[in-house]
C-alpha cells in the first residue's frame, strides 16, 4: 500500500500546483526526443505516472546534461529530477533507490592498445568526459594518473575526444556503442569502470516528497513498469534492479 497523498506532500512536490520535473536528454538511455519532438523514455514515463497518481499537472523542463540539471537546483527550477546517485550530490539531493543500472565505459580508437577499462588510468592519458555527469564525478574520485578533459555535455565529450585526438571518451555504454557502430574507426571497451545508479531525486529538506518518491519507485520496480518503459523505447540491453 502506497503512502497517503497529503497536503504537505503536494506542497513539497508541487508548490504552485504543478509537478516541475527535470528531464536529462543528455542520457539517451533514459530520455529521448520522440518522432513528434516530445520527450519520451523511462524517466518521462515515470514522471507522467507520478503526476497522474498525484492528480496534478506535469511540466517537464529538458536539459542536455546531468551537470546542468544539478546546477538548476539552486535556481529552484525543478521539484523532481532524474539523476545518478553520487556522493557529491547527496548533500543537496535525496535519492530514491535506483530504477536503472547503466554501465560507464570508454570509447577508444580501433587501433588503441587498450582492452580493459583499468588500462586507461595511466600517466599521460587524456580522457574526455561530460562535465558534471555521473561518470565525471566517479572518475574524478577514482582516477589516480589519467587526466580528465571536460566538455559541456556527454555528446560533446565524444566530439572532444575525436577533435582533439584524446585517448578515450568516457560515457554510458549504449550511446558510445552507437558511435562505434556508425564509424568503425572506434570501438567500445568491454567491462565497466562503474555501474551508474539512476534514481529519482528531490531537493533535501522535502521529507514528505522524498518518502513518497522512494515508495513510488519501489512500486514501479515491483510491478514491472520500469522494465516495460525501457522496452517500449528500445532500451533492451539496460537492466532494472528488479
Amino acid at each position: 500500500m502506497s503512502i497517503a497523498i497529503t497536503p504537505e506532500l503536494l506542497a513539497e512536490l508541487a508548490p504552485q500546483g504543478t509537478l516541475q520535473v527535470a528531464i536529462n536528454l543528455g542520457n539517451p538511455v533514459l530520455a529521448q526526443r520522440g518522432s513528434d519532438g516530445e520527450p519520451q523514455g523511462v524517466s518521462v514515463a515515470l514522471a507522467k505516472a507520478l503526476a497522474e497518481e498525484l492528480g496534478i499537472h506535469l511540466e517537464m523542463r529538458t536539459f542536455d546534461a546531468a551537470g546542468k540539471v544539478f546546477a538548476a537546483l539552486e535556481e529552484g527550477a525543478w521539484s523532481l529530477a532524474f539523476l545518478a546517485i553520487e556522493p557529491v550530490r547527496e548533500a543537496q539531493i535525496a535519492f530514491s533507490e535506483p530504477y536503472v543500472l547503466i554501465e560507464g565505459t570508454y570509447l577508444v580508437n580501433g587501433n588503441a592498445p587498450y582492452q580493459r577499462v583499468e588500462e586507461l588510468d595511466q600517466a599521460g592519458l587524456r580522457l574526455a568526459v561530460g562535465k558534471g555527469a555521473a561518470y565525471d564525478l566517479y572518475l574524478s574520485r577514482t582516477l589516480e594518473q589519467a587526466e580528465l578533459v571536460r566538455a559541456d555535455t556527454s555528446a560533446g565529450a565524444v566530439d572532444l575526444f575525436i577533435e582533439q585526438g584524446l585517448d578515450a571518451a568516457a560515457g554510458v555504454r549504449q550511446p558510445l556503442q552507437k558511435v562505434a557502430e556508425a564509424d568503425q574507426r572506434y570501438r567500445v571497451l568491454e567491462g565497466a569502470f562503474t555501474a551508474i545508479r539512476q534514481a529519482m531525486a528531490v531537493p533535501r529538506g522535502k521529507e514528505h516528497a522524498a518518502a513518497y518518491v522512494r515508495d513510488f519507485v519501489e512500486r514501479q520496480l515491483r510491478s514491472g513498469f520500469v522494465r516495460g518503459a525501457l522496452l517500449a523505447t528500445g532500451q533492451t540491453d539496460v537492466s532494472a534492479p528488479r
